[in-house]
């Protein structure tokens, strides 16, 4: 017997609610089919294990493609429908309640992170026809369902005889891509890869599981070899480089959280790092970072977190709030410090041998988030420009000046480097991106500490003014004709004159070229040094005003912008062929 009904719905159509996702999770229908056949195994399963049902072998999802008659199949052998839930759960909820369902989340501004509502009448996001055919795993006779998507349905007997439910999607003509394997194995891999059920796609790979059903995260960490580990990130991250090392989330309560969080290589560069943390819901993967979950300065890293208690269709702005979503969060930058700061305290060698690449992800962590900076303040060490680490507290032990040298460049800088081992002085090797505003929150912590390059200052130099060169520095300040200090004072290295930039405006100059500022550049402080104790300076400066002791002083300017780099490649050239004139002359 063939019944015709009336679906009851708050829309003359149910395609523009369904359209609605179309443009943002177009493949979202294959995860929410597959979800509900694994759901309905799974409840199947448990009726066994309560005696209401008889056990079946190979418990599976099957997914069909056909290219020829453009539809795509998915058949369970799960807890199947009668008649009567046909009727409750599909014409009376999902339909209804696809309408109810838009008009909750209708706010533009939330984006929703799981379309685990959308549930069966997702289908009609690529289908233009979709029928259901279910047999209950009690005595009700089977049941043949059959919609366009419109405000009706029809529902008539089936002949099925084996328990589940088989579900085929007439695809529309935009969606004729999923009627074959090589475009839906690509969603199945990407939403069900870990699926507690078997996923087979019809003839892929011998009708052998496209997924996981026992993945890595879900095990106690001592069941896991260092092998083990290693392989997962290589299939999962696509990555072919070891992660450095990772850290297993193994939570029962207050809340339910299994993952594992991968340090791998990182660059200084925080732009150009691709991280992902991939979230899942009882193993049904949801979405890649979703930093209202996971920490902004953890997308640095890579990793897998199952949150079964994580909220799903919901705004971003409900998960913000989220008393549940708060503490998942904060336990897992815990739970990264402690590995961190075990590391430091325990492992040191292994600490140090890591630090060039976990440093920009601790240097962001410690400016991002304040908790995770608390934990990790005191294990922070710097690489000298000796290749050695220290602390700052070390650094600083024998420092009464409380300043802190660094580079940024240790070849460029090589030669400020050496007049400041001369003076005793450790340089530090702050090369990255985050290192001027790290240096800045290291400083607002621990004043009166100072950061200063190694360009920035002399030091130890007790030398004032000698004032026997006061005319070359008048003399010199005319010539150059440039914004530049001159001083005249012993240096303690071999060379005629040096160059320094003051540090509080290369900062600030660096802060305006980052946010674009048309000024940039315009408030360098730079002073020339030209050093009393040598040869040549001595000579020029008992030199008559002449061509060639004009030529000689813009020489020596240029030697110590070359030195400092900041030599233009136009002035280069020049400063070559400069070079040569001289040269000449003196041949």
């Amino acid at each position: 017997m063939k019944e015709t009904g009336k679906i009851s719905v708050n829309s003359d159509n149910l395609m523009p609610i369904i359209k609605k996702w179309l443009y943002s999770d177009r493949d979202i229908f294959i995860r929410e089919l597959v979800s509900n056949g694994v759901d309905a195994i799974q409840k199947y399963k448990k009726l066994v294990q309560m005696g209401s049902a008889q056990e079946q072998e190979n418990y599976k999802v099957i997914v069909t493609c056909n290219k020829d008659a453009s539809t795509l199949t998915f058949k369970d052998n799960g807890i199947g429908m009668s008649k009567e839930e046909v009727e409750k759960y599909i014409n009376q909820v999902a339909f209804s309640g696809a309408a109810d369902f838009l008009e909750k989340y209708e706010d533009a501004g939330n984006t929703i992170i799981g379309h685990f509502g959308l549930g069966f009448y997702s289908a009609f996001m690529v289908a233009d026809k979709v029928t259901i055919n279910t047999k209950s795993y009690t005595d009700a006779i089977a049941v043949l369902w059959e919609s366009d998507g419109s405000d009706e349905y029809t529902i008539s007997d089936s002949d099925k005889t084996d328990t589940g439910t088989e579900i085929t999607l007439y695809l529309n003509e935009e969606s004729k891509e999923f009627s074959e394997n090589f475009s839906v194995l690509s969603v199945l891999n990407k939403y069900c890869g870990f699926m507690p059920v078997d996923i087979i796609l019809t003839g892929n790979n011998e009708d052998k599981p496209i997924n996981e059903t026992n993945p890595l995260w879900l095990k106690k960490p001592n069941e896991v070899t260092e092998e083990e580990y290693k392989e997962f990130y290589h299939k999962v991250f696509t990555d072919f480089n070891d992660p450095l090392f990772w850290i297993h989330l193994n939570v029962d309560y207050p809340f339910n959280l299994k993952g594992i969080i991968y340090f791998p290589k990182l660059t200084q560069n925080p732009d150009s790092i691709q991280g992902q943390i991939k979230l899942f819901n009882n193993q049904v993967f949801v979405a890649d970072n979703i930093k209202e979950v996971i920490p902004e300065f953890l997308m640095l890293l890579k990793g897998v977190i199952d949150c079964p208690d994580m909220p799903l269709n919901v705004s971003r702005s409900f998960l913000q709030n989220d008393r549940t979503v708060m503490q998942i969060s904060n336990h897992i930058t815990k739970k990264i410090a402690d590995r961190l700061v075990n590391m430091a305290k325990n492992e040191n060698e292994t600490y140090e041998k890591y630090w060039d690449d976990i440093n920009v992800f601790i240097k962001y962590g410690c400016l991002r988030d304040q908790k995770f900076d608390e934990r990790l303040k005191d294990y922070i060490i710097y690489k000298t420009s000796d290749d050695a680490y220290i602390t700052l507290e070390k650094y600083l032990e024998n420092q009464e000046d409380k300043k802190v040298y660094y580079t940024s460049d240790k070849f460029q800088q090589a030669s400020y480097i050496d007049m400041l081992k001369n003076a005793n002085k450790t340089v530090v090797v702050l090369d990255g991106m985050l290192d001027i505003p790290f240096m800045q929150h290291i400083e607002m912590q621990n004043a009166p500490v100072r950061f200063a390059r190694c360009d920035a200052e002399l030091v130890d130099n007790n030398e004032t003014q000698n004032h026997l060169f006061d005319m070359l520095c008048e003399y010199t300040k005319k010539q150059i004709g440039e914004n530049v200090e001159i001083k005249a004072q012993k240096i303690s290295a071999q060379i005629p004159a040096i160059l320094l930039l003051d540090e509080f405006s290369r900062r600030m100059d660096e802060a305006q070229k980052y946010y674009g500022m048309l000024n940039a550049g315009g408030n360098l402080k730079y002073t020339l040094v030209l050093n009393t104790d040598n040869t040549l300076i001595q000579t020029i400066n008992k030199m008559e005003e002449s061509d060639k002791k004009e030529s000689s002083i813009k020489y020596v300017y240029d030697l110590a912008r070359l030195n400092n780099g900041t030599l233009s490649p136009e002035d280069v050239a020049k400063f070559i062929e400069h070079s040569a004139n001289l040269l000449e002359k003196s041949l």
